[in-house]
């Protein structure tokens, strides 16, 4: 009966996500003027702007310079922003006005420029059965302060968001919080009378989009939207709240009925836009707020990286540990986020927040090896080429060629951006959202359960007035990354000197180390020897581990060595260095957990196909990686495929003090929540004596949080857990203490009736489908990362497993006091092996691997570990990046 239980509570969550997925087959918000024929299709529809009939030409990007405070006051020095440019637009130095106004246009374009993603949010919503409601995370209503506890006066703490200069509380005489007359009686921030209004607010000079209820229940609007209170997000007037909607509406409902908050068929009215600065945009390291929940526009940086972001909490803004699905977000770190959580690739992979730094430095380094092939609709994706606003003279100009060869960084971790820096740009527009309307034809967003096709830039080119008009504002955007990049220095940060050391011979022995150890992977600044390694600027497609290999034998050299550190010691050896190659890393070389490197969205015919190339498609299988069962602890043998996964590039360590917990998915190192200088260096301490100490690591999630941090899951302790049976053997055949993220409480995959198909909500009672129990301590990847187009034997193997279990649902749902977790627990380990069996990645150790310096690294490397003064001086150098 037990087994049963279990049983039936995945085959119930893989049905209902099948039934739920088939409950739309037209998107309901696509207007009917919108679609070419009698339903939505790939090809046949357009966005809202293309629909009335407004061109590319009629959004042009905003010239205020608003944000001229941020990114130490960059655009109030037009001497220094020419200087930045002139290698890559040269003469701009004769007119730095119009530098300093093409930079304004492209930081705007990243803080304010949403790009009719408003209503990709909105749907959403409603695809995620109500637990994302961007607009719940913007309020301030007493029962969202009661339960989950979160509003504006403590948004960053709880949220990790930005809160907005020039806002506050709207409150009455006696601090109680008041819904907005002018905003339907939605509890939003209100601007502060004292300052000036949001330029960008301007429906006059930016006029929005005119279409459904706009001009008539609500206002038109700009194409800017209205400032919300949240950096990063923007306010529209729905165009779907027509009479009807605007009779039905509550405001007090919304906020306390869940009867009427997670109807499907409710209409707000406002949809939520997001800019790329929502996800980039964080506190300067080196000038940061006095009180991070009342930053001032100088405190604020758009290169960053939003590093204190809670996932889990804006996704999931009820934060119900009862929730599979709000435990399953957990394993987002603060910081981390899957960026294919909507195009899902089935598998649980958070990865931190990418910084932009040194964007000069790293351009440089692509035309010495970030040559890629491209082929087909890749061509499409715009170059700096296409603009006539870059000079034939320019060096942008030698990033492409007509051949289709490509010079390029590579952005996301597995190196799969791969078709330029404009591509890499527009390509994280579609990814939060713009021309929805077409990328929702391709995926099933959250859940999947079908093959995803190619989004295709071609039909965005004709069919999406906002696409085109992003594509004519993001060489503003690169331009402003040229200018406004540089690292934040410790030295620079209120009381850093301390933390930096005066002794000479130290910090000359950590370049020393460095030089040896880390600069092939983490330098921009090589001997010239080394592009050798990697002909034709780099040899790309399927010769690549060939190359690679080579190159990294070399740098195991005498040879290497000495003329590495002769580069290292010099004195400009910072200046202008990306401080990372970015060439494509074996990830069976790292020892890191596989997940992130076996991402699929970019693989040929996958959603993300136009914008990776074809070499990235061509590049060879790495092997097979060391991976570990998450009960018994058994090594296993992964082999990884071909066709582009496997790979992880690089990051760059500029800034490194200010951006731990380290490794891909912020797991090294202990969260603190402040952004203070003194908790960010209690971070690095910790993150990076983990990194060069591995026997330091934590084999407990609730390790990584401050202690008495995270209340509601028992997290943050002072000491770190017992780790006995919880290490994992090493190619080196020692082992280290590990991490498997696991279920914390007992949990239920909980869906409100208004979201369920008429057929499947006839048997509920109360409100909720409740699906489970899943005891506590089951690895969430266990259950979040199976695959659900996986055919052959593995899936005949659990389904044989699963047989016959269909009729004890209601006793499970009844009565889930009869069994508990302990017993749960037995019976999923007769599960576990099956389910394994159809897990897109099977790797569950999320802290493990990049073990250089140590000695952890396998014997066959020749690379012994450094002892511990060197590891002391490698730290303090590490410090000045």
């Amino acid at each position: 009966m037990k087994s049963k239980r279990v049983a039936i509570t995945l085959i119930a969550m893989g049905l209902t996500t099948l039934l739920i997925g088939c409950a739309y087959k037209r998107p309901p918000w696509i207007a009917t003027e919108c679609v070419e024929g009698p339903f939505a299709k790939a090809g046949a529809v357009k966005d809202e702007a293309q629909c009335v009939n407004r061109s590319a030409e009629s959004f042009p990007g905003a010239d205020e310079d608003y944000f001229k405070d941020m990114d130490y006051g960059i655009s109030q020095d037009p001497q220094k922003v020419v200087a930045t440019l002139e290698p890559f637009v040269p003469g701009i130095s004769r007119v730095p006005q119009e530098a300093v106004k093409a930079i304004v246009r492209g930081r705007n374009n990243w803080i304010v420029w949403t790009g009719g993603d408003d209503k990709f949010w909105d749907h959403i919503n409603i695809n995620s059965q109500g637990s994302f409601d961007l607009l719940k995370v913007l309020s301030n209503h007493p029962h969202l302060m009661e339960k989950p506890g979160y509003s504006r006066d403590n948004r960053w703490y709880w949220f990790g968001l930005v809160n907005e200069p020039c806002f506050r509380k709207n409150v009455d005489t006696q601090g109680r919080p008041l819904g907005r007359v002018d905003r339907f009686g939605l509890y939003l921030d209100v601007r502060d009378p004292n300052c000036a209004a949001d330029p960008f607010e301007n429906e006059e000079k930016y006029p929005g989009v005119k279409i459904g209820a706009r001009g008539k229940t609500v206002p038109i609007g700009s194409y800017y939207g209205y400032a919300s209170g949240i950096v990063g997000l923007r306010l529209f007037p729905n165009p779907d709240f027509d009479e009807a909607a605007k009779k039905r509406w509550d405001p007090e409902r919304y906020y306390t009925d869940p009867s009427y908050y997670n109807d499907a068929n409710l209409v707000k009215p406002y949809r939520v836009g997001m800019s790329c600065g929502f996800c980039h945009v964080g506190p300067n390291p080196s000038n940061p707020p006095k009180d991070p929940e009342n930053p001032q526009w100088a405190n604020l940086n758009s290169n960053p990286g939003a590093q204190y972001f809670w996932f889990d909490r804006i996704f999931a803004y009820e934060a119900d540990k009862n929730s599979f699905a709000y435990q399953f977000l957990s394993t987002n770190r603060p910081g981390a986020l899957d960026t294919s959580l909507i195009s899902t690739d089935y598998m649980n992979n958070p990865r931190s927040m990418n910084g932009v730094y040194n964007l000069g430095a790293r351009m440089k380094n692509a035309l010495r090896s970030g040559k890629e092939q491209l082929t087909g609709d890749e061509l499409n994706n715009k170059q700096f080429n296409d603009y006539r606003e870059i000079s034939p003279e320019s060096p942008l100009r030698r990033f492409f060629e007509k051949s289709g060869t490509v010079f390029t960084p590579r952005v996301l971790k597995d190196g799969a951006d791969s078709v330029g820096a404009l591509g890499a740009f527009n390509r994280v527009f579609v990814n939060i959202g713009l021309f929805s309307e077409e990328w929702l034809q391709h995926i099933n967003p959250l859940i999947g359960g079908k093959p995803f096709t190619p989004f295709p830039i071609a039909t965005a080119n004709k069919n999406s007035s906002y696409w085109r008009a992003t594509e004519n504002q993001t060489l503003d955007t690169s331009l402003f990354f040229l200018a406004a990049s540089r690292p934040d220095y410790l030295a620079e940060a209120p009381g850093g000197k301390r933390h930096l050391t005066t002794d000479a011979a130290t910090l000359k022995r950590g370049k020393e180390v460095f030089a040896e150890n880390c600069a092939g992977c983490h330098s921009s600044k090589l001997p010239e020897k080394a592009v050798k390694f990697f002909p034709n600027n780099g040899c790309v497609g399927p010769d690549y581990l060939s190359c690679w290999n080579q190159y990294w034998n070399w740098t195991k050299t005498d040879e290497f060595r000495q003329e590495m550190k002769e580069i290292v010691l010099k004195e400009d050896f910072l200046a202008d260095n990306y401080l990372s190659t970015e060439l494509r890393v074996p990830v069976t070389l790292l020892e890191t957990n596989i997940c992130a490197s076996l991402a699929t969205n970019a693989l040929k015919g996958d959603t993300w196909d136009n914008f990776s190339s074809t070499s990235y498609k061509e590049l060879p299988s790495v092997g097979s990686a060391l991976i570990h069962h998450p009960v018994t602890r058994e090594p296993r043998s992964y082999p990884m495929p071909d066709g582009g996964r496997g790979y992880i590039r690089p990051p760059s360590l500029a800034s490194l003090w200010s951006s731990a917990p380290f490794l891909l998915n912020n797991t090294l190192g202990k969260f603190y929540p402040s952004g203070t200088v003194e908790d960010r260096m209690k971070s690095f301490y910790g993150g990076i004596e983990q990194l060069l100490w591995p026997e330091k690591r934590y084999c407990d999630q609730e390790d990584l949080y401050a202690a008495g941090y995270y209340a509601e899951k028992n997290y943050g302790a002072q000491e770190r857990a017992s780790c006995e049976n919880r290490t994992y053997v090493t190619r080196s055949g020692k082992e280290v203490p590990g991490i498997i993220d696991r279920t914390w409480a007992r949990s239920w995959l909980l869906i409100p009736e208004g979201y369920l198909p008429w057929y499947v909500r006839l048997p509920i009672h109360d409100g909720i489908l409740n699906l489970g129990p899943i005891p506590e301590g089951t690895p969430v990847s266990l259950l979040s990362n199976l695959d659900l187009e996986k055919r052959g034997g593995e899936v005949k193997t659990l389904l044989k497993t699963l047989k016959g279990h269909l009729g004890d649902l209601i006793a499970a749902k009844v009565t889930p006091d009869r069994i508990t977790d302990a017993e749960l627990r037995k019976v999923y380990s007769n599960l576990v092996d099956p389910l394994i069996g159809v897990s897109k990645c099977p790797d569950f150790v999320v802290n493990r691997g990049h073990y250089f310096g140590t000695d952890y690294l396998p014997g066959d490397e020749g690379r012994p570990g450094l002892g511990d003064s060197d590891k002391r001086a490698l730290i303090e150098f590490l410090k000045t990046m």
